[in-house]
């Protein structure tokens, strides 16, 4: 009998212990949630900041080489696209933050590849020791071109059979 209330008591207290235990990381949990949150809502507003910054620069640089060339050559269009280029992979990205479905998160990533893909096939010097890279990124941006024409696609399929359900 002495042995079953040891056992009895020996499991209360690891009950106790372990519903003490699911409390505090339930707790723990929400704390550590919303400091994730408030840390991602910070983020936001310094990529948004950041993102300010890259558009006001590019448009300063559209304007100044504007007034100082006239019509511009080709060294300062190139810089512009660039600029341009990387605004875009910055808006990319911030709009990426904002999305909660992993599938479409998955999807803009696979722009924003495809955008620093062909950003960087622009700015690639063509020289014939850089032609196995040029090749290989242009097949690569090519492959992701068919896999975002096809995801979207199947996203307007998907869409299509959601409403002749409804």
């Amino acid at each position: 009998m002495k042995e079953e209330e040891k056992k009895s008591l020996i499991e209360k207290v690891f009950i106790k212990v372990n519903k003490i235990d699911k409390v505090l990381e339930n707790r723990v949990d929400v704390i550590l949630l919303k400091m994730i949150n408030m840390l991602k809502y910070f983020f936001i507003l310094a990529m948004i900041l950041y993102l300010a910054i890259c558009i006001m620069s590019l448009s300063h640089k559209i304007v100044s080489f504007t007034l100082a060339q006239g019509a511009l050559d080709f060294a300062s269009s190139k810089n512009i696209l660039t600029d341009g280029l990387f605004t875009l992979i910055v808006i990319a990205i911030v709009k990426t933050l904002f999305i909660k479905n992993g599938f479409d998160y998955a999807l803009t990533f696979l722009e924003i590849a495809f955008v620093v893909i062909i950003r960087k096939l622009i700015l690639l010097e063509t020289i014939p020791s850089e032609t196995d890279l040029l090749i290989a990124l242009g097949f690569t941006s090519c492959a992701f071109f068919i896999l975002i024409v096809y995801i979207h696609n199947l996203k307007r399929k998907w869409k299509k059979e959601d409403h002749h359900h409804k």
